[in-house]
């Protein structure tokens, strides 16, 4: 047998062989595609508007109230956005205080609250301190440990003081009021 024979009975196979090559060819094209990461979306799973929550203390009282002209939760990284946030705190020992902003962040695990734009927040006056109203761009709060920060100017404002600083740390448990920065305060007094 010849080598032109022994070609002839291998000629129907090139073509054969040359379509399993493109054919894994084609495979290896398309397995890439889709192992090429998509990019992360970033979907609400749950809508919610005129929202508003209760969380109570061991005894069942009301401990903050939380509410938002509309509420967004998003599930690839588990978290809350609100439009219009309004949160109080509560305590028999203290005054409430009362947060609101243009817009909110939860965390996943609900343990803090970033508030941005048009930030204010007021305490309530008690028998031994006036009513106080911060106001700032920015507010970075812990309720369940009563506390808030900003590295953001604020003014801080009473009866009779006016206070502007660069960042302060809030610790109303402890009822301190740290400024940062760049303080400097205005004193009105009483007039008699």
């Amino acid at each position: 047998m010849t080598f032109a024979s022994r070609a002839r009975y291998w000629l129907p196979l090139f073509p054969l062989l040359g379509l399993v090559g493109v054919t894994y060819w084609l495979n290896q094209q398309v397995q890439q595609d889709i192992a090429k990461p998509v990019g992360k979306r970033h979907d609400p799973d749950a809508i919610m508007e005129n929202f508003s929550a209760v969380k109570m203390n061991q005894q069942g009282t009301p401990r903050f109230i939380i509410n938002a002209k509309k509420m967004l939760h998003y599930p690839d990284d588990d978290s809350t956005e609100l439009d219009a946030p309004h949160l109080t705190s509560l305590s028999v020992e203290r005054p409430s205080i009362h947060i609101s902003a243009q817009r909110g962040v939860v965390s996943s695990q609900g343990d803090e609250v970033f508030l941005y734009n048009n930030v204010k927040m007021v305490r309530e006056a008690d028998v031994n301190r006036e009513q106080l109203t911060l106001l700032t761009e920015y507010l970075h709060a812990i309720p369940d440990r009563d506390l808030a920060n900003t590295d953001h100017p604020v003014t801080i404002t009473d009866a009779h003081n006016t206070t502007h600083a660069i960042g302060l740390e809030m610790d109303n448990k402890a009822r301190t009021l740290k400024l940062l920065a760049q303080v400097r305060s205005e004193h009105a007094p009483t007039r008699k």
